[in-house]
């Protein structure tokens, strides 16, 4: 088995400020796929400007407005039902083809949402219907998107606290305790701090804008011998 190491960054579309260090992290630095979210006031523009690079669609079930009933807004508070949910991914699955123009990679979601069993079993549900692989976080949950016949990587690593996760040094740690085969993401946050939206992650992401535009991200993938990757044909 070969190694594909996918290095996504999470958010494109949540804030302008935001969206521009992602784009800058994948055009000048060594991100190498990123996630749309589909339904901010935002997300057009930054289809717009992703045009030619891998992007998933970042499923988003606690925040903004829902696409499927648009008067409705989305918010962590909320308590999610399977039905909705197969309707509301099917919905921002067709807003993102309408705005990239093409289908999405792979299959991701805002703050883990997937944790919630009624929205594993949903999101299984609609990434088989549309043939799309889906970001595990655990071994459970990768166990049951296998058992729904859904494809998913097979190791992830990656994090979003009071501090940056994504730093130089936790960067070399990472590349070099990752598998040597098998789908292995990196999930990353970088960007420059939202100027438009409040959030508890906006001074760390401009840390790990940082890290992985530094000239030493890109040595350190070399020296190993490795080469990053996007979703597509997972």
């Amino acid at each position: 088995m070969t190694l594909r190491l996918i290095l996504n960054a999470d958010d494109l579309g949540y804030d302008p400020a935001v969206t521009r260090g992602i784009l800058e992290a994948m055009r000048l630095g060594v991100v190498s796929s990123t996630t749309l979210i589909v339904n901010s006031p935002w997300s057009e523009d930054a289809a717009r400007t992703a045009e030619g690079l891998p992007v998933g669609l970042h499923l988003n079930l606690v925040r903004f407005q829902s696409v499927s009933a648009p008067s409705q807004e989305l918010t962590e508070r909320a308590v999610l039902a399977m039905p909705f949910v197969v309707k509301e991914t099917r919905a921002q699955l067709e807003r993102f083809k309408q705005l990239m123009g093409k289908p999405p990679t792979h299959l991701d979601v805002h703050k883990h949402a997937h944790r919630e069993p009624a929205v594993l079993n949903a999101l299984g549900i609609v990434a088989r219907e549309y043939k799309l692989p889906v970001r595990s976080i655990d071994p459970a949950m990768r166990a049951a998107l296998r058992d729904a016949g859904v494809h998913t990587n097979d190791e992830f690593i990656g994090d979003a606290g009071d501090t940056a996760w994504w730093t130089p040094a936790r960067w070399t740690e990472e590349l070099d305790a990752a598998p040597r085969e098998g789908v292995v993401e990196f999930m990353c946050h970088p960007g420059y701090r939202p100027t438009e939206v409040s959030s508890g992650y906006g001074a760390q992401r401009e840390v790990e804008l940082a890290t992985f535009l530094s000239p030493a991200a890109r040595e350190a993938l070399t020296t190993r011998g490795l080469t990053l990757s996007s979703w597509a044909g997972v």
